[in-house]
């Protein structure tokens, strides 16, 4: 190391040294060959970091803002379905910029068993990526690329377990007792009996229980699956292992590590083993860590809670934990929107981030990898008459196509037969019409499905924080149900949103008479619109206003003097919001100048009114 770096190096380890101490003694009581030998695995991954990522790292330093901004636009796609491998996807980046796209979150791609890895979630080795999808060297020649055009690169970091083929489970398979100390291992149920007392099941029809019985008769802890065994982070070794893997993905390149199921990762008898305080206390290191080693990397954690126990993962202005959350709540309230036609909640919803920060950041989206959980306000929905049970009944039979007049078309997953409680899969233009409008040859009905298609994103860009874009959605791709062949799929009806990306599809994204074309121009539009007005800039004043009408949503935006009214018709039938007094306005999207108090809105259509 020479001595520019040793003393860029030093600068940034001594303004949080000793907090890390602190934070690491108070898990880690004496362990100080521990702290030693971490402090030690840091300073390494510092040296051995290209000279290109340090200088990424200083520019974005001096601007530590940089992914707030109203320009940045995500997708999220699985290598193999967008282009068969990390190759392919190299060829396939000019696509992004035609998207208009420069965040992508590359779904799970290091190496899983084939048979049990709940879509890559299940990792056996976290320095290989899977054969099929290519080589480390070829991730980081695709990390080298999206830098090169502005690209950054999201993956996720599944901290929470390993694969039951892992070589640490292999090891603790086989006798070997420091790894069994990397997992919860126990000879007898006693132990495990008084977790299951307070720790609720994640999955309680595919995985009941916490625990899995092994073929030799010991149990180990397997909250999600039985093949996905819990690391136990009350031992350093975990700590330090993992925290390594985590900086051998950001010297690959990669821009924002997807901590997975972080609520969960510290386990104590007694308690219902979520969001314990030392889960925050190693958010915490591992955010000092980054700021030492890797400045420009960012931590997006995945907390699919109700948003009061989401917005303790930001953690304080002064320590500060992820960079970035998921607006999970929101995604469930706007599909509930869609089925009931009654925008209250999601202006609740609304009226709450609008009270957050705005240095909080959130990543926006309608659909993505996983399924739709109704994990609604029940207590406020309660004061109007819907009832919990009752109520997702409907939401699951309206978006499944079962309830009169639903042109939705999704599936269910995890479907409890006794409390007839499931979630939801499907894509946004399936789960908005436009596969019943194709299948019916309706032409009317293809158009309102286009238009709810459209509004809903519109509705997502107008939102603080990054929106992102789930692969294929820019298309209109349609639910794909060839997985119901698939031995390794058929029981898990998340690959119907998991499709293969459809390339011939995609050609059809230049021809605006067809509805990909629709969709993808329309997307392309608002995006740009997004990036060059600073009424979206995430520093804007931002809070929903009473319309009028239980159909229409309305939002307002506000920067120095700009005033942005957004409205949105969450209804197949034409809607009417009256202004208080008479203004004058541009249609953002349709470039048309307006003047009066009354707004007609299309079925499922909305404005962007900037007043003059």
């Amino acid at each position: 190391m020479n001595e520019t770096h040793n003393k860029e190096f030093e600068t940034r380890k001594s303004a949080v040294f000793d907090e890390l101490k602190w934070l690491y003694f108070e898990l880690y009581h004496d362990d100080f060959a521990g702290f030693e030998g971490l402090c030690a695995m840091i300073k390494q991954y510092y040296t051995d970091r290209k000279t290109s990522l340090k200088e990424l790292d200083r520019r974005r330093e001096k601007n530590p803002g940089w992914y707030a901004g109203n320009d940045i636009v995500g997708m999220m796609l699985y290598v193999n379905n967008f282009a068969n491998n990390l190759s392919g996807v190299i060829e396939k980046i000019d696509y992004f910029t035609e998207s208009g796209v420069n965040y992508v979150h590359l779904m799970p791609l290091l190496e899983s068993p084939k048979e049990h890895s709940d879509g890559g979630y299940a990792v056996s080795d976290f320095r290989r990526v899977q054969p099929e999808l290519g080589t480390m060297d070829d991730l980081r020649k695709l990390t080298e690329l999206c830098h090169k055009k502005d690209i950054s690169c999201c993956l996720d970091f599944v901290m929470n377990h390993t694969s039951d083929e892992h070589a640490w489970a292999k090891a603790a398979r086989n006798g070997d007792n420091d790894a069994k100390k990397r997992y919860f291992f126990y000879d007898s149920m006693d132990i495990p009996n008084e977790y299951e007392r307070t720790v609720p099941q994640v999955f309680p029809t595919t995985a009941p229980g916490n625990f899995t019985k092994l073929e030799n008769g010991e149990i180990v802890m397997t909250t999600f699956y039985p093949y996905q065994w819990d690391l136990n982070y009350a031992n350093p070794v975990v700590f330090r292992d993992m925290t390594e893997n985590m900086l051998f993905l950001a010297n690959v390149g990669i821009d924002v590590i997807r901590l997975d199921a972080v609520p969960y990762i510290w386990k104590e008898l007694g308690t219902a083993c979520r969001n314990l305080p030392q889960v925050h206390n190693i958010v915490r290191m591992m955010r000092i860590i980054c700021g030492i080693v890797c400045p420009s990397v960012l931590l997006l954690g995945e907390v699919v809670m109700e948003p009061s126990k989401v917005v303790p993962y930001f953690g304080t202005v002064e320590k500060p934990e992820c960079n970035m959350l998921y607006n999970v709540t929101t995604m469930a309230s706007t599909w509930n929107t869609i089925a009931t036609r009654d925008v209250r909640l999601l202006k609740r919803q609304m009226d709450q981030l609008a009270a957050l920060p705005k240095n909080y950041v959130f990543l926006n989206y309608l659909r993505c990898h996983d399924d739709i959980g109704w994990g609604l306000d029940y207590d406020w929905l309660r004061t109007k008459s819907m009832e919990q049970i009752p109520h997702k009944r409907f939401l699951n039979d309206y978006f499944t196509g079962k309830f009169p007049g639903s042109v939705s078309r999704g599936e269910l997953y995890n479907e409890d037969q006794i409390t007839q409680d499931a979630r939801l899969c499907g894509t946004t233009a399936s789960l908005c019409g436009v596969e019943a409008a194709l299948w019916d040859k309706d032409e009317n009905a293809l158009e309102i499905a286009v238009s709810a298609d459209i509004m809903l994103h519109a509705y997502m860009f107008t939102q603080s924080g990054i929106p992102v874009i789930y692969s294929g959605d820019e298309v209109g791709q349609l639910n794909d149900y060839l997985y119901h062949a698939d031995i390794n799929k058929k029981f898990d009806s998340r690959y119907i949103h998991r499709g293969k990306f459809d390339w011939e599809l995609a050609e059809k994204r230049i021809d605006k008479s067809g509805y990909q074309g629709k969709i993808f121009s329309a997307l392309r539009k608002l995006e740009t619109i997004r990036a060059e007005n600073d009424v979206f800039r995430a520093n804007a004043d931002f809070r929903p206003f009473d319309t009028g009408s239980d159909n229409i949503l309305g939002l307002l935006r506000e920067y120095k003097g700009q005033k942005l009214y957004a409205l949105f018709n969450f209804c197949e039938e034409k809607r009417e919001f009256r202004f208080e007094k008479e203004h004058s306005y541009t249609d953002l999207f349709t470039e048309k100048k307006h003047s009066g108090k009354n707004v007609l809105l299309k079925p499922y259509g909305f404005m962007w009114a900037l007043m003059d």
